[in-house]
C-alpha cells in the first residue's frame, strides 16, 4: 500500500459495517482458511473475468480508475488497514460497480491459503512501505516468500507491476524478481504527465510526485515451465 506495510502480522482493524458488503470483506470471510482450495474467484465476482490484484491499494485510487476503465477486467485491493480499505469501497459501492472489491487483510496470506494457482492475469504491487529503520526490514513485503508466492498464483503469461519512490527499495525488488527463475524482465509502464489530480497512478504517487520524487518502475512476466531452465 502507500502508508502501511500489506504484511504486517497485527491487522488494524475493527469490524467492518456490512453495509458495504460485498464491496469490503475481510479475511475471516472468506472460505479457504481451514481447508486449502475452497476459495473461487466467484465468491468477489459475478462475472468470469480475468482477475488482477492491487496489493494494498490504500485508499483506492489505482483500484477505482482501473475498475472504471477496464470492465472486463475484475480488479481486488487488498489492504491490511480497514479504515483505508472501507474508503476505497465506499467508492466503488457508490458507483455499484461489480468489478471492483476490497479485501481486508494480510495479502501474504490471502495468497498463500487462498488463491488457486495459475489465476492472477497481473498483480500490481504500488509504494510499498519501505520500512526505513533497519531492524524493521525484515517487516518489508517483497521478500522471498513473497516472491514466491507470486509465481505461484500469477499466470503463465502473467505479470507483476511494482512502483516505488526508494531507490534502495526498488534495487532490492528488482534483485528478487529479475533473479527469479519464473519471471522476465519487461519494459515497465512509467509514469506520465498528470492531466489532473486524480490522474496519477495512486494517492501517494499524486503527493510524492508534487513533492519532487522521482519513481521507480519495474514489471516481468511469469514464464511459463517450458520456458523456464531445469535447474543444474
Amino acid at each position: 500500500m502507500n502508508a502501511h506495510d500489506v504484511s504486517a502480522s497485527e491487522p488494524r482493524r475493527s469490524n467492518p459495517p456490512r453495509d458495504l458488503f460485498p464491496y469490503f470483506r475481510t479475511l475471516a470471510d472468506v472460505p479457504g482458511a481451514d481447508v486449502a482450495g475452497e476459495f473461487t474467484w466467484s465468491e468477489f465476482f459475478p462475472l468470469p473475468q480475468p482477475i488482477e490484484l492491487d496489493i494494498g491499494s490504500g485508499r483506492g485510487l489505482f483500484l477505482y480508475n482501473s475498475t472504471v476503465e477496464q470492465p472486463e477486467t475484475n480488479f481486488l485491493g487488498i489492504e491490511i488497514d480497514y479504515k483505508e480499505g472501507r474508503r476505497a469501497a465506499r467508492r466503488l459501492q457508490k458507483q455499484q460497480f461489480p468489478n471492483g472489491r476490497v479485501l481486508g487483510g494480510d495479502a501474504k496470506e490471502f495468497l498463500r491459503t487462498r488463491v488457486p494457482p495459475q489465476s492472477v492475469s497481473r498483480a500490481h504491487v504500488y509504494f510499498p512501505d519501505p520500512w526505513w529503520k533497519r531492524k524493521h526490514r525484515k517487516r518489508r513485503l517483497f521478500t522471498d516468500d513473497f516472491v514466491e508466492l507470486l509465481s505461484k498464483v500469477v499466470m503463465y503469461g502473467g505479470e507483476v507491476h511494482s512502483w516505488t519512490d526508494v531507490e534502495e527499495y526498488f534495487g532490492v525488488i528488482s534483485g528478487l524478481m529479475n533473479h527469479h527463475p519464473d519471471f522476465e524482465i519487461l519494459p515497465p509502464r512509467t509514469p506520465h504527465a498528470p492531466a489532473h489530480d486524480m490522474d496519477y497512478l495512486t494517492s501517494f504517487h499524486r503527493r510524492r510526485t508534487q513533492d519532487g520524487a522521482s519513481t521507480y518502475c519495474g514489471c516481468w512476466r511469469r514464464r511459463s515451465p517450458s520456458e523456464v531452465a531445469p535447474a543444474i
